[in-house]
Order: structure tokens, then sequence, then C-alpha cells
């Protein structure tokens, strides 16, 4: 894909068949919508299991099952999105996936039992592991490596929002108009995006996808649902806790299988051959996936320290979560002017220590602080969050060639998955120790001040990390250092 820009003197060849386009702010925010629908789905349900629990009929806890089945569907999955691509045709793959997701949406709505949710969820999860890897890959077909941090700052917002206004919604939703509103409010945006990948997206043939490697998808399949699933649960007691190291260790297990056969197969269904790029392997792997596991447990630990460190009512709660929230969109208009002063190396290395100085005032927050620190506390975290999460978001790509794009999305979307179930389910697992530790019927004030603390020392190993990236990385994207 060459690179149209003026300051930019550097060019990549084009692969055979590639398409070299100018970047579409339009087609950038059409893939925001996929992602966000997707976010808003996963973050907007917790609010209304007990409700949901009632019209069903059942336990609250039953109704895990349709979160599990959604992680476990999703994690089956993935592996095979980029040989779909490749067969199919990434156009027609993005709104077949959008319109599975928007109907079996509708039919989480208007679902009177548990078996016909957990069903539909099932639909959700399939059709939600494919969206973001390819929805990603068209971004990369389609934007120039110099335009690639323009979209990334709009594509990442979701992922920055969704988790926090969905707590919020779900709950004003299911107190208003019931609960099926949660998912029906997907209906017009998924609709509306499907119309949009329809008109939008260049039309693109189909690459040619090798044989199907069946053993690597059973593999891999069988890995990430063991090792998710057994993640999920590890923060539960008793024999569940024995289950949830089993599914862990069949994981760790099979998933040492699946990447011996990846790197022997000569097509295998998920090629690891991307993370040979520096700048993948530093956003996926170490120490990027800390960042993300930190990142996803943000959204499940402040509505905790709100609502039992402070005792806030959940309106409350909400009310001050908007303040992280309008400040990850607030620095918004300013990353791309800060990477490309700064480089991606120095603003991952120097804001990874701020992201860990945020997290050290929720150490010592209680319900007495004034409200003005209570306040710059929450938006000092969502601004070096956002911008770090941009950052990372936009390097993950910055010397993946045209060839390798579809591939790189989709190892980068599996380990993203894994990051950020592993940072919820660390994060409830110290809650869970330090509850017993204390002899707490549930969790205090005391306990989130420690797990706030531990985050802060994960992000800080996390930080040093990126003092070994080379200075010059994602120079091409960023602009830094090239003459304009």
């Amino acid at each position: 894909m060459s690179n149209s820009s003026p300051r930019n003197h550097h060019t990549q060849q084009a692969a055979p068949g590639a398409t070299i386009a100018r970047y579409s702010p339009l087609l950038a925010f059409i893939m925001a919508m996929a992602t966000f629908m997707q976010n808003l789905d996963g973050a907007i349900i917790n609010t209304s299991l007990p409700a949901m629990a009632r019209s069903f009929g059942v336990r609250t806890l039953d109704l895990s099952l349709g979160v599990t089945a959604y992680m476990l569907a999703s994690a089956a999955i993935s592996p095979v999105s980029a040989w779909l691509a490749m067969k199919y045709g990434e156009k027609r793959v993005m709104w077949v996936a959008m319109l599975l997701f928007t109907f079996s949406s509708f039919l989480c709505g208007i679902a009177h039992g548990l078996g016909a949710f957990v069903c539909a969820r099932i639909g959700q999860g399939l059709a939600g592991a494919v969206m973001m890897p390819v929805g990603m890959s068209i971004i990369l077909r389609h934007t120039p490596k110099s335009d690639l941090l323009k979209a990334q700052s709009v594509t990442v917002w979701p992922a920055l929002s969704a988790p926090i206004i969905g707590p919020v919604l779900g709950g004003y939703l299911t107190q208003t108009v019931g609960w099926r509103w949660n998912f029906w409010l997907n209906l017009p945006v998924g609709l509306i995006a499907v119309f949009c990948v329809l008109r939008v997206v260049p039309a693109e043939p189909p690459e040619g996808a090798p044989r199907l490697d069946v053993r690597g998808f059973g593999l891999s399949a069988l890995s990430l649902t063991c090792l998710l699933s057994g993640l999920q649960r590890s923060a539960e007691t008793g024999t569940a806790r024995f289950v949830a190291l089993g599914l862990m260790g069949i994981g760790a297990v099979t998933g040492v299988a699946a990447i011996r056969h990846l790197r022997r197969h000569p097509t295998p269904i998920l090629s690891l051959a991307p993370l040979k790029r520096a700048s993948l392997r530093y956003a996926s792997l170490y120490p990027g996936l800390i960042f993300r596991a930190v990142f996803s447990s943000a959204p499940f630990l402040l509505p905790l320290f709100f609502q039992l460190g402070f005792g806030f009512s959940p309106a409350r709660a909400g009310t001050w979560l908007l303040a992280y929230f309008c400040a990850n969109l607030g620095i918004k208009p300013a990353t791309s002017a800060i990477i490309r002063w700064a480089g991606f190396r120095n603003v991952l290395f120097f804001n990874g220590f701020l992201v860990c100085a945020s997290l050290l005032p929720f150490v010592f927050l209680t319900p007495d602080t004034p409200a003005i620190v209570l306040g710059l506390s929450l938006a000092f975290a969502g601004m070096t969050r956002s911008l770090q999460l941009t950052s990372l978001s936009t390097i993950a790509f910055a010397d993946v060639g045209q060839d390798e794009r579809s591939r790189a999305a989709s190892v980068m979307s599996i380990l993203g998955q894994t990051g950020s179930t592993a940072g919820v389910a660390i994060t409830a697992f110290c809650l869970t120790v330090l509850e017993r530790v204390y002899g707490h019927a549930t969790v205090s004030l005391k306990e989130l001040h420690i797990a706030f603390f531990i985050t802060a020392v994960f992000v800080l190993v996390g930080t040093l990390g990126f003092g070994k990236m080379p200075a010059n990385i994602g120079r091409e994207v960023s602009g830094h250092g090239l003459r304009r």
C-alpha cells in the first residue's frame, strides 16, 4: 500500500491487487460503530441480569450461562476469521457478521426462556468474534500508513466509552422501558452499519484461501475456550476453583500443541508470522498485554470502588464515571499531535508512568475526599489511559505489510480478548483473596485500595518493557522525526 501523505518520504510496495486509497473518516466511523455495538452489548448486560432472571423465572447466577456462551462462542470462532475473510472477501464477511449480530440481538430481546437467550448469545458471540478483526483488516487495507493514526483515533473510542456508559445506560433502560431494550438498542445501529458497509466499503475480490486447517482450528478453538473459561471462573471458590484450574491446565496444554502445529503447518488457520514484526509483538504480547488487561479491569473495578467502597448508589456511581469517560474522549483531539511530536516509543514509555501515577490516588481516596480531588483523579486516569490505548492500537500495525493485515488483525484480536478476560479475572481473584484475608463478608474499601495498588505495580512492570522499544518504531505512521 503506497503512502500518499506529502510529509512521508518512505513508501511501501503495494501487493498485487491492493487498493491504494486515501483515509476515509466515514469508513473508520463505520467500523467504530460495529465495535461500539459489540462492546456496549457486553457492558450493558450486567445491569440487566436481576430483571432478566425474574422474567425467565431463574436465579440471577443462572444467567451467567449467557455471558459464558458469548465468550466461548467468540473464542471458538476467532481463529477462523482471517480464513473466512480470504475465502469470501472482507466486505461480505463483515456485513454478514454485522447482520448476524443484529439479528441475534433481536432474538435476545424476544427470548422468553434461558435456553433461547443462551442460543441467541451464541449467535452474538460468533458474529462478534469476526467483526473486530475483519473490520480492522478493512481499515488497514484502505488507509495509508501515514493516516493510520487518524483512523485509530476514531476506531478506538468504543473500547474506551462503551464499558463506562454501558452500565449507566443499561440501568436506565431496565428501570424505564425494560431490559429487552438493552438488546433492541443494537437494531438501528446494526442495520445502519450494515447499510453503510454495503454502500461505503469498496468491493474487493476474495484473495483465495488455502484448504482449511481443521486440526489447527480444533486445537486453537479448544485451547482458547478452555483457557478463557478457566480464567473467567478463577475467582470462584470451592470445587469451582478446581474446575477453573483444570480448564486453564487443559487450555495451556492444548495451546502448546496448537502453537507447535501452527508453526509447522504450511498454511495454518492462524498464522503466527505477524508476531515477528516488532510493532505487533510489543503491542500484543509484552508489555502490551499487561496494559490491555489493566484497561479491561477498570470498568469492573471503578463501579465496585464507588458502590462498595464509597457506598454510592448505582446512579451516583455512574455519574462520577462520566468524568472518566469525558476525559477519555476529551484527550482525543490532541492524541495525534502528541504522538507525532514525541513518537510512539516515548509516548508509551513516559505515559506508562503517568498511567501508573493515575492509579495511586485511588489507593488513598475515601468517601470524605473533596469532590474536586475525586473528579480530577478520574479525569487524569481517563486521559492517560486513552492516550496509551490509542498508541498501543496504532503501533500494533505500524510495520505490518499489506499481505499480512488479516492474519495480524486476527492475532491481535485473540490476544486482546485473552488479555481482557485475564484482567477482569485477576482483579476478581485478588479481591476474593483479600476479602478472605481480612475476614470481610463482602468487598470493602480496604480491599479495593490494595487492588488499585497491585494494578499500579502491573502497569509499572509493563511500562519498563517499553524502555527496550526502538526509538524510531512506527515512524512511518506517526510522522515523528520525518520532514514535513
